[in-house]
């Protein structure tokens, strides 16, 4: 279909702005959308499996994780925020950890979790796991530092509302 080269305009135009004003929109000066997309892409699929509706991605939260990973770029120690929000934290050592892997060692304790005890089973942990697939958490918003002196490299996401909270089951 051939439009004249006004209505071209136009349409990309409008098609900008919404891509630039939607508060879903993956975009952030921090992460590349493909960044974003690793992030989300196995957390999604972890709540698939079990029917949970996926997270979806959060500017207000990934700015959070943003100033927080940063704070850590000096020293890259493995430490949560204890902020408002559910979080999830990983660090590895040297520079070449992706969100892909960081959130696949999260996902990766899923089988440590126990539905029926809603325990982890032999002294392990399942924290990141049960966070990323817990009922309430509707956001997601996480971030990606290279720590300073090849200390590694240090991800967090952050969840709203929280999850992990004593007595009850994730799902």
């Amino acid at each position: 279909m051939n439009f004249p080269k006004a209505t071209s305009m136009i349409l990309l135009l409008f098609i900008s702005i919404l891509l630039s004003s939607s508060n879903a929109a993956p975009r952030s000066k921090s992460l590349s959308i493909r960044l974003i997309k690793d992030f989300l892409s196995i957390q999604n699929r972890a709540r698939a499996k079990i029917h949970m509706p996926p997270l979806i991605w959060d500017r207000r939260l990934a700015r959070y994780a943003n100033i927080y990973a940063r704070k850590r770029k000096q020293d890259c120690l493995l430490k949560h925020s204890n902020g408002p929000y559910g979080e999830n934290i990983f660090w590895g050592s040297g520079n070449k950890w992706s969100p892909v892997q960081a959130a696949a060692s999260w996902v990766a304790e899923g089988r440590w979790y126990n539905r029926q005890s809603n325990s982890c089973t032999g002294g392990r942990e399942c924290g990141h796991y049960t966070q990323i697939v817990w009922r309430r958490s509707k956001r997601i918003g996480c971030a990606k530092v290279t720590c300073f002196g090849g200390r590694g490299v240090f991800m967090t996401c952050n969840y709203d509302p929280p999850g992990n909270y004593i007595g009850e089951k994730p799902y």
